[in-house]
């Protein structure tokens, strides 16, 4: 169980519980027994919810497309030394953020709920011996006139399954098991005491737990005490559940009964429970007996029956919905902690998926291409491709743009003076204008300009534009360094679109400023545009990003790569993938003979 699935858990248990337990009390003059039980089945709906595909929440997945799936086989004359010499003008310069290592602590988050389960779970394989040694040591019970008493209750209920009938000196209370094939155990040394009318109330209640499919809910309780054994509130709101379902049978049973019958069905429990002893290992069964204190409950209840007390379904059937919509707003709220990054939900009929694995060499990643001739959309992984993740430095192109329009720069004057602090790389170390600051990708420009811009301004823009999550709850100067504010890939294509037909509304001269600076190298045949990115996390590099677009004389093509959770998971390489797709698709194929930037951002 991983750190994230342990806390979800606990909270949207005990967030869940508390609800039920809340309901009870405040509604309980207003439901029945068996409503009251039936409350506890939104309990099992919410324990799921953390162990649910995230998918499930998202109801546009339901109306996404089918995709067509091409491969595409790597050209032969495509060569690592080739298109890929690089580009002077690609600098990959990136700061290292420091964050804690929870991996041992996972580790033993881990090991502790595992060492739980199987505590627990022995619990459950030990009742399940018991049971077989009760099987093993009963005997067929030979009364005739007891036996046509069962069937007649089976008739008064509507049962027509075979349910067989044995006696056992191992049990001390009546009691019923088996999902598949279920056996009434008689205690055989309470024989001397039972008359016709006490068989007739066990045999009622027993055959009530059954028909209520009271012996599948035994299996569903002991699956979530093992799965949450380490939140007290689960074992509490389980006794509470036992107890109400006990309390439910009871009340299917004196509704079969006339009003005389009341007290001798309650002396036939508290027998039972004055003469033998509850066994705790028998968990899997419903037993006629039970805990002292759900015995007084139970009596209290069935002393207050009477038939005549039917209680409005229209307010039993408001307490359901009420409980419905308090548990549903939990969804947001899992969905947000079970994903590790959110995703977003792409839906484009013209989509093309391809299979690129080998320009990838091992790296875990992905490939966007929009061709806006052909207005259509070609991928690589199609899993990867919505996922999202840091920006890191690809946010600076709209960091720029977002100062321009908010006049704390202009085309004219973009320079901001270097403090004199040391940076990590020495190209930083000099006053920076917006064009050298994303060849560079200098990030105390645009932490700067990020804070004269504004933190409203900032978040507006992003919600307006779509930029991903637009979450930058991460903090000025630091949400889009592995932080907070997310993307994913195919967002990343369809922004650069927007903005390079300026969708934005923005100043075209502002537009004009950034698609400048982002201008990588150019021929007589195509132009190349982008911005690397790359996510160092405690000096690796997780997260690399080469994203831009490729304009030629009667085309223009939008791209996004992004590579993942590998030893050098840079920028750099990002931009060795895209320039050995662009070639062998024929769109690009560079001027070579230029180097690549060795630092990365």
């Amino acid at each position: 169980m991983s750190l994230n699935l342990f806390i979800i858990g606990l909270l949207v248990s005990s967030f869940s519980v508390m609800v039920i337990l809340l309901l009870r009390i405040w509604f309980r003059r207003h439901l029945t027994a068996k409503w009251t039980y039936h409350l506890w089945m939104f309990l099992f709906l919410s324990l799921a919810l953390p162990f649910l595909p995230a998918d499930l929440y998202n109801f546009s997945s339901l109306f996404s497309s089918g995709n067509t799936y091409q491969n595409h086989a790597q050209s032969s004359h495509t060569e690592k030394n080739g298109t890929m010499q690089s580009l002077h003008l690609i600098q990959d310069f990136s700061e290292s953020v420091n964050r804690p290592d929870l991996s041992l602590l996972t580790m033993s988050v881990a090991g502790l709920w595992l060492s739980g389960v199987l505590i627990v779970a022995f619990t459950m394989v030990r009742g399940l011996i018991e049971l077989s040694r009760i099987k093993k040591d009963s005997s067929a019970f030979a009364n005739h006139e007891v036996l046509e008493l069962f069937e007649e209750c089976k008739k008064r209920l509507q049962i027509k399954k075979s349910i067989k009938i044995v006696r056992s000196k191992r049990v001390q209370s009546p009691m019923i098991f088996g999902l598949f094939h279920p056996f009434i155990v008689l205690p055989s040394q309470h024989e001397h005491w039972l008359s016709m009318k006490n068989y007739e109330y066990i045999f009622l209640h027993e055959l009530s737990h059954y028909k209520n499919k009271d012996l599948l809910t035994n299996y569903v309780i002991l699956f979530y005490q093992i799965i949450y054994w380490f939140n007290p509130l689960i074992w509490l709101a389980f006794r509470k559940m036992r107890s109400d379902r006990e309390i439910a049978c009871d009340a299917s049973v004196l509704q079969l009964l006339d009003d005389h019958s009341f007290s001798d069905y309650g002396h036939t429990i508290i027998n039972f429970l004055a003469l033998s002893k509850r066994s705790s290992k028998l968990q899997l069964v419903t037993q006629l007996n039970g805990p002292k204190v759900q015995i007084k409950e139970r009596i209290e209840h069935i002393s207050a029956y009477k038939h005549s007390a039917k209680k409005p379904i229209r307010k039993s059937i408001f307490i359901y919905v009420l409980a419905s919509i308090i548990l549903t707003f939990q969804l947001p709220f899992v969905s947000a902690f079970t994903m590790e990054n959110d995703r977003y939900y792409f839906n484009n009929d013209g989509t093309v998926y391809e299979d690129l694995h080998q320009f990838f060499q091992g790296y875990e990643g992905s490939f966007v291409l929009y061709d806006e001739n052909a207005k259509q959309y070609r991928i690589y992984n199609e899993e990867k491709s919505t996922l999202r993740v840091s920006p890191d430095s690809t946010y600076k192109i709209y960091s720029a743009l977002f100062a321009l329009e908010s006049n704390v720069i202009s085309p004219e004057e973009s320079t901001l003076a270097w403090d004199g602090t040391e940076q990590p790389y020495e190209a930083w170390n000099e006053d920076q204008d917006v064009s050298s600051a994303l060849q560079k990708s200098v990030s105390w420009y645009f932490q700067e300009l990020d804070r004269r811009t504004g933190f409203e301004i900032i978040q507006s823009n992003l919600k307006e534009i779509n930029y991903g999550n637009s979450d930058i709850s991460g903090g000025m100067g630091k949400f889009w360094l592995e932080s907070s504010l997310k993307i994913s890939p195919v967002e990343q294509v369809q922004l650069l679109q927007s903005f390079y037909h300026n969708q934005f509304g923005y100043e075209q001269m502002h537009i004009q400023t950034v698609k400048e600076a982002l201008l990588i190298e150019k021929n007589e045949e195509a132009r190349l545009s982008g911005k690397t990115g790359t996510g160092t996390v405690n000096g690796k590099n997780i997260n690399g990003w080469f994203i831009g677009y490729v304009e030629t004389k009667d085309n223009t093509y939008f791209f996004a790569a992004n590579i993942q959770n590998k030893v050098d998971s840079s920028g750099t390489k990002a931009v060795e993938i895209t320039l050995s797709i662009l070639r062998d698709l024929g769109i690009y194929k560079g001027n070579g003979g230029v180097k690549y930037g060795e630092k990365h951002t």
